[in-house]
């Protein structure tokens, strides 16, 4: 993960939540109610359906699940990326294999994270808040 220091004044986050299981989905939504700054703006159960809420939503954040039937997250990351080079992407991971760490870096995901660590979750979050208030808007 690359971490900048904050400049002080945190704008509002727009989140987009990729991943099959309603529930995950359910308990992002949850965990991002409590940081400050965190807007989700849309939920997708496919990549296919993220793609076509990211080029409504204009999302900040993807936070995407790598394994989904059909397009998986780390293809749908190359995808956003290409589409939206300012979109960071945050992926999420029940098996943590240096493989699929390797293939969601080369994709352009910003950190790869076990879903079994919300807490990983909401410290990316916060490294993302400081990495996008250094970037001029």
């Amino acid at each position: 993960m690359t971490s900048l220091p904050s400049t002080g004044s945190h704008r509002e986050i727009s989140i987009l939540l990729v991943d099959d299981q309603p529930a995950v989905r359910c308990g992002l939504r949850m965990l991002f109610q409590l940081e400050a700054g965190a807007v989700v703006v849309g939920e997708a159960s496919s990549a296919g359906e993220a793609m076509t809420l990211a080029a409504v939503t204009r999302p900040d954040l993807v936070i995407m699940d790598v394994e989904m039937p059909g397009l998986d997250g780390i293809a749908a990351t190359e995808q956003l990326i290409d589409a939206w080079p300012t979109c960071v992407v945050v992926i999420l991971t029940i098996h943590n294999h240096p493989q699929v760490r390797a293939r969601a870096f080369a994709a352009g995901a910003w950190a790869v994270i076990e879903k079994c660590r919300p807490e990983d979750v909401r410290t990316a979050f916060r490294q993302v808040i400081n990495f996008l208030d250094a970037v001029p808007q």
